[in-house]
C-alpha cells in the first residue's frame, strides 16, 4: 500500500513539476510568439520578460495582519508532512534480537549477523541466485523481509516452501523464538537470449 502511495504521490509532483517547468521555459523561450500558439488567459509566464512573481503578487497581502502567519503557518505543517513521509520511508533495522536462554537471563543476538546467516542459507537453496534479508520490528517480535532473486529454472513455489520449513525455521528456532512473520518477495533472473552467429 505505502508503496503505491509513493508511487502515486511522486508521479503527480513529478507532472506537476514537469507541467510548470515546461510552462516557464515556453515563456522564457518566447515559444509562443516563434511556434504561432497561445497560452491560456490565466498563465502567468508570456515572455522573456515575465517574473515567476511580480511587483503586485509580492505586495498584495503585505498589509493585511494574518498574511503572513498564515503562510508561515501552511510551510510549517508543509514540512513536517515532508519530514514525516521521509521518515516513513525508511524501515528501522533490527539492530538484536533478545534470545530466551532458559536461564534467567535474556541474551542479545546481534540482527545483522542473523541476518547474514538467513541470507547465506537462503542463496545455498536451489535455483536461488542472490538473497536479501532485512530484520524489522522490535527486539522481542522480529519481523524478515527476504527478497530472493530466482533462477529462470527455479521453481517458485517449491523455493518458498523450503525458505519457510528451513532457512526461516532454523532462524526461528536458532534464535528461541515462538514466530517470524515472514515477507518474501520473489524476483526471477531476465534470461538473455543467445544468439548464433
Amino acid at each position: 500500500m505505502r508503496k503505491t502511495v509513493n508511487r502515486v504521490l511522486l508521479g503527480l509532483l513529478g507532472l506537476g513539476l514537469f507541467a510548470l517547468g515546461g510552462g516557464v521555459l515556453l515563456g522564457g523561450l518566447d515559444l509562443q510568439r516563434h511556434w504561432d500558439f497561445g497560452m491560456p488567459g490565466w498563465w502567468p509566464f508570456r515572455g522573456p520578460d515575465d517574473v515567476v512573481l511580480g511587483t503586485e503578487g509580492r505586495t498584495r497581502w503585505r498589509e493585511e495582519g494574518w498574511w503572513w502567519p498564515t503562510v508561515i503557518t501552511v510551510l510549517a505543517v508543509l514540512l513536517a508532512l515532508l519530514l514525516w513521509w521521509l521518515l516513513a520511508q525508511r524501515r528501522r533495522r533490527l539492530g538484536g534480537v533478545l534470545v530466551d536462554s532458559e536461564d534467567g537471563a535474556a541474551a542479545r543476538l546481534d540482527g545483522r549477523t542473523l541476518e547474514d546467516v538467513i541470507e547465506e542459507e537462503a542463496q545455498a537453496l536451489d535455483g536461488v541466485s542472490r538473497a536479501h534479508v532485512r530484520l524489522t520490528g522490535r527486539s522481542t517480535a522480529p519481523t524478515a523481509r527476504v527478497r530472493l532473486l530466482l533462477e529462470p529454472h527455479a521453481d517458485p513455489a517449491r523455493t518458498l516452501g523450503q525458505l519457510s520449513r528451513e532457512t526461516l525455521a532454523h532462524a526461528r528456532d536458532s534464535a528461541g523464538l515462538d514466530r517470524l512473520p515472514s515477507k518474501v518477495r520473489l524476483k526471477k533472473v531476465r534470461h538473455q537470449a543467445q544468439h548464433v552467429a
